[in-house]
């Protein structure tokens, strides 16, 4: 196993908290089950870094924060906490960086966290953090096999030694983001996890981020507008204030924050 030692993941609380009870074998079923209960149940978010709190990548935190404490987290939280659960339930998993091309006019650099796990001969593509519009379930890492995902599609393509994950929307295939194989490592994302959460130019660091999806919809808030995706259909309304911002925060994306609390965001996002 090319693991890094993890301190272990309290199983029992995390299957709870993803809504899970079956039977943890590392099995190309259970990762995609796992894969989809997470996905669906621990938030995409960035609140921590508007309330000027640091964004820890331990086990320990990352359980106290988006197990025990209720909370959601970005790619590093969210993959680094599923990669310790495969990993003590004996998948095989590799850590992976990817440049985010979705939305880019330019290159960026390896922002972006993913997981490979290799299950019964075949590997996977695993990815429970890229928020609203990211995978469900793992996509099988075999060249243009299309992967289709309750209302969503999505594919894997080459280009020479880079993988592209891309996704099926009304104006054809768009790219999600590029990554090669090669193994990544805690200190890896260390770095890009402070520069993605401290850098006044960090998309993170100007805009309020809260994404869920679910099989049905896909629920998307950037600072107070909210986005609401269905296959064929797209709601969005203004939220009017903070009060309001902090009742869809607990009531579509389960996250309760005290009455009165006021993140530090943009109106602009300012590359």
């Amino acid at each position: 196993m090319n693991a890094e030692p993890n301190q272990g993941v309290d199983l029992e609380a995390y299957f709870a908290r993803i809504g899970w009870a079956g039977d943890p074998r590392p099995t190309a079923n259970v990762l995609e089950e796992l894969h989809l209960a997470h996905a669906t149940h621990i938030p995409f978010e960035n609140l921590d870094i508007l309330l000027g709190r640091p964004i820890h990548l331990d086990v320990e935190s990352l359980q106290a924060k988006l197990v025990h404490g209720r909370r959601g987290g970005y790619c590093f939280e969210q993959n680094t906490l599923f990669a310790a659960v495969l990993e003590q339930l004996g998948f095989r998993v590799t850590r992976l960086a990817a440049r985010v091309r979705y939305n880019a006019t330019q290159v960026l650099p390896r922002t972006h966290m993913l997981l490979k796990v290799d299950v019964q001969g075949l590997s996977w593509l695993a990815d429970v953090g890229f928020g609203g519009g990211g995978l469900l379930t793992p996509v099988p890492m075999i060249e243009g096999q299309i992967a289709r995902q309750f209302s969503w599609t999505y594919r894997l393509i080459r280009e020479a030694e880079v993988w592209v994950l891309q996704a099926l929307h009304d104006d054809g295939w768009r790219d999600y983001y590029a990554f090669t194989q090669e193994r990544h490592f805690d200190v890896d994302f260390e770095m890009a996890n402070y520069f993605v959460s401290t850098h006044p130019k960090s998309f993170f660091v100007q805009l309020l981020h809260a994404q869920l999806p679910t099989p049905e919809a896909r629920y998307i808030l950037r600072n107070r507008e909210l986005t609401i995706l269905r296959e064929g259909a797209v709601e969005s309304r203004a939220i009017e204030d903070e009060d309001a911002l902090l009742r869809v925060l607990a009531h579509l994306f389960h996250l309760e924050f005290p009455a009165g609390t006021g993140f530090r965001y943009q109106n602009v996002y300012q590359p």
